[in-house]
C-alpha cells in the first residue's frame, strides 16, 4: 500500500526466447539457457526436468560417449522429442500473459472474468488447464481446445440470457482477440514440430539407433539380427539355384 501511495512500485522486465537448435560438439543447452518462457506460471522448471528425462532416454543406449560427432548428430532428435512438453507450457505461459495484460479493450476485460469464472466451475473445467500447466497432459492440441473452450464459454456468458448487438460485438472481438494471441505463439514455436513431430526425420533417429545398437541386449536387436540372417539365407539360396 505504501508503494502504491508513493508511486514507486518496482518492476522487473521479462522476456520469452523461442528455442533455436544449435548442435555443438560436446555440449547441449537445457532449461532457460536454451528456451525461456514467461515466468507467470513457473513452468520453466517443469520444462527443464522434462528435458532431462528426454536426454536420459536418448543417452541410455550409449556406453561410449567419446564419439562426439556421432553423438551430436544423434542428439538432433532431442530438439524434436522435447517439443510436446516444452511447446505446450511455453504457449500456455505466453498466452496467459497476453490474456491478463492490462487492457482497456472490453473484450479482453471480459476474457479476464471468463477465466476466473471458468476455473471456478471446478471438475473437468479446472482439471484441463491444470493438467496442461503441470505437464500431466503435454498435448498441444489439448491446449488449443482448452483455450477455445474458455473463449466459447465467455461468449456464452455474453449472449445469455438475451443476445444484444453490443454483447455480440464484444463476443466476436473476444474470439478474434484470443485467435490473435495463440496462433502467433504457435507459429513461433513451430506448427510442424508441435502437432506433427513424427513428420520430422530427426524424430526417427533415436529409435533407429536404439534398434541397431551393438550391445545385443534388446529384443529389438535380436530380431534385427535374426531378420538379417534370414535375408542372407534366402539370398544365398537363390544364388545357388540360379543358372550360371
Amino acid at each position: 500500500m505504501v508503494a502504491i501511495e508513493k508511486g514507486n512500485i518496482r518492476t522487473m522486465t521479462n522476456r520469452s526466447m523461442t528455442a533455436t537448435p544449435q548442435p555443438t560438439l560436446g555440449a547441449l543447452l537445457l532449461g532457460d539457457a536454451f528456451n525461456t518462457r514467461h515466468p507467470l506460471t513457473g513452468g520453466g522448471m517443469t520444462v527443464a526436468l522434462s528435458y532431462i528425462v528426454v536426454l536420459r532416454d536418448l543417452l541410455r543406449p550409449f556406453h561410449d560417449l567419446n564419439n562426439a560427432p556421432a553423438l551430436c548428430k544423434y542428439l538432433e532428435s532431442f530438439y524434436t522429442l522435447r517439443k510436446p512438453v516444452a511447446s505446450t507450457i511455453n504457449t500456455f505461459d505466453c498466452a496467459l500473459d497476453k490474456v491478463f495484460f492490462a487492457s482497456s479493450d472490453p473484450s479482453m476485460k471480459e476474457m479476464h472474468q471468463t477465466c476466473f469464472y471458468y476455473l471456478s466451475l471446478g471438475g473437468d473445467f479446472m482439471n484441463g488447464p491444470i493438467a496442461l500447466l503441470s505437464d500431466l497432459n503435454p498435448r498441444p492440441l489439448s491446449l488449443v481446445t482448452n483455450f477455445f473452450d474458455v473463449s466459447i464459454y465467455g461468449v456464452g456468458r455474453l449472449l445469455l440470457p438475451f443476445p444484444v448487438p453490443k454483447r455480440m460485438v464484444i463476443g466476436a472481438r473476444l474470439i478474434s482477440g484470443v485467435s490473435s494471441i495463440i496462433f502467433p505463439i504457435i507459429k513461433a514455436e513451430g506448427v510442424r514440430d508441435m502437432f506433427f513431430p513424427t513428420s520430422t526425420p530427426a524424430y526417427y533417429r533415436a529409435s533407429l539407433t536404439d534398434l541397431i545398437r551393438r550391445d545385443g541386449s534388446s529384443i529389438e536387436y535380436l530380431c534385427y539380427k535374426l531378420g538379417e540372417k534370414i535375408c542372407k539365407t534366402i539370398t544365398n539360396t537363390f544364388v545357388r539355384v540360379l543358372p550360371s
